[in-house]
């Protein structure tokens, strides 16, 4: 069996989004007839902690966990929310902050931490795998970011053995959403981007999760850039299957942040409940993760605070059993430049569980692509949706047709395997 070498931060028992890509391709590898061996911190910041994904580990597989030093401690004594999570996308849950300490602590993770929060990881990673290279070779080496910083521990490894190098983003680099809030100096902002250009140049294959992420690398990276897309596992989807709510339940699974609040859709729904007692007597907004304090803000102007139950984050079981519950399933794609390439591994699943889909964003964007001529309605941001048309996703209780295996996690990992 072949050895390919996967440099990933996120790894069980981290749970959450980031996890999810590699672990999955890491279970269906062996069966393409290559081993694993997964590279990973043995103390990151746990983020969501779903120590049940350890179960998709295939056995076949080697995990290699080396500590890393991380900056967190000093940005949380720095900002005073010590006893926080650091959240990706600056999410708020808690008390509006975006004081002096803030900006600075944003202008630190920018400036100083180039390319991302575990660049310290890079150098002592290089040291150790060059030794276990030689005495443990592999076939191929595997980098997947964010964080980018794992794409420069594979390029020192690439530029000093010569062993294949796929480079993955999951998210892009310097086209993400918040990019331009970092407060990035001229001298910032240019090393990100020759880090960016260096990877994307010799790499020999760089992998994008969606289309319009491949268009975007393939400029700084002088070549066509590769699309596997996320996708879902069988056998995450609940067996027998959950019954679906009684109540109108609209279900958002994931981060509700300030990007991703839809006032639009929050202000129709109102207008369904005020001309409908019985639509707005079932009527629920259930979250199942965290919400933005804007985001609550937003629907409470709707008239909908009363019909909001937050969940919680929960593990990726449970989030499916959700999903699977849902009388319809709520996709908000980030208000942001890169919406076009949004493209995750949660519309795979919505998909997957077989609930009709309201999907907010570009209809020139990836995930229109991907919902086309599904049970599904589709808005931009500027549409007024059609009162009738959510009604009538409200109405179908019966499970609509789930995904062909077109996006399945198995079919997806032998598409990488032939890239290897």
């Amino acid at each position: 069996m072949k050895r390919v070498l996967i440099i990933t931060y996120y790894w069980p028992p981290n749970g959450g989004a980031g996890v999810q890509r590699w672990l999955k391709f890491a279970k269906y590898l062996p069966a393409s007839g290559w081993k694993p061996v997964i590279y990973t911190p043995s103390n990151p910041e746990l983020i969501i902690a779903d120590p049940g994904l350890e179960r998709d580990v295939p056995k076949e597989a080697e995990v290699i966990r080396r500590p890393i030093r991380e900056p967190y401690a000093i940005y949380k004594w720095v900002t005073g929310r010590k006893g926080e999570k650091v959240h990706a996308g600056f999410l708020n849950e808690k008390k509006a902050r975006g004081g002096l300490l803030d900006k600075l602590a944003i202008w630190v993770r920018g400036n100083l931490f180039i390319p991302d929060a575990r660049v310290a990881w890079v150098r002592p990673s290089i040291r150790f795998l060059t030794k276990y290279l030689g005495d443990h070779p592999v076939d191929a080496i595997v980098s997947t970011g964010p964080p980018h910083s794992m794409h420069l521990i594979a390029r020192a490894l690439h530029r000093a053995t010569g062993i294949r190098w796929i480079a993955d983003f999951r998210d892009p680099w310097t086209n993400i959403d918040f990019y331009h809030q970092l407060r990035l100096s001229r001298r910032a902002d240019a090393r990100h981007r020759g880090m960016e250009e260096a990877v994307l140049r010799e790499a020999d294959v760089v992998v994008g999760v969606g289309w319009t992420m491949a268009a975007e690398l393939a400029e700084p990276a002088g070549r066509p850039v590769e699309v596997i897309t996320n996708g879902y596992d069988p056998d995450d989807i609940p067996e027998p299957p959950v019954p679906v709510d009684d109540l109108f339940s609209l279900v958002h699974v994931g981060s509700m942040n300030a990007a991703r609040d839809v006032p639009m859709l929050w202000r129709a729904l109102a207008g369904l409940c005020r001309s409908d007692a019985s639509f707005a007597e079932r009527l629920r907004l259930r979250f199942v993760g965290a919400v933005d304090r804007s985001a609550l803000r937003s629907i409470a102007a709707a008239g909908l605070a009363d019909k909001v139950e937050r969940i919680g984050v929960v593990d990726h079981a449970r989030a499916m059993q959700e999903m699977q519950r849902a009388r319809v399933l709520l996709l908000a794609l980030n208000d942001a430049p890169n919406a076009r390439g949004i493209l995750t591994s949660k519309l795979f699943e919505y998909l997957a569980v077989g609930r009709p889909i309201i999907a907010v964003g570009p209809k020139d964007g990836d995930a229109f692509r991907v919902l086309l001529g599904r049970d599904a309605v589709f808005l931009d941001r500027t549409d007024t949706p059609e009162p009738e048309r959510l009604r009538e996703l409200f109405a179908h209780a019966a499970p609509v047709a789930g995904e062909s295996s077109t996006y399945a996690r198995d079919v997806l990992t032998r598409e990488l395997a032939c890239l290897l």
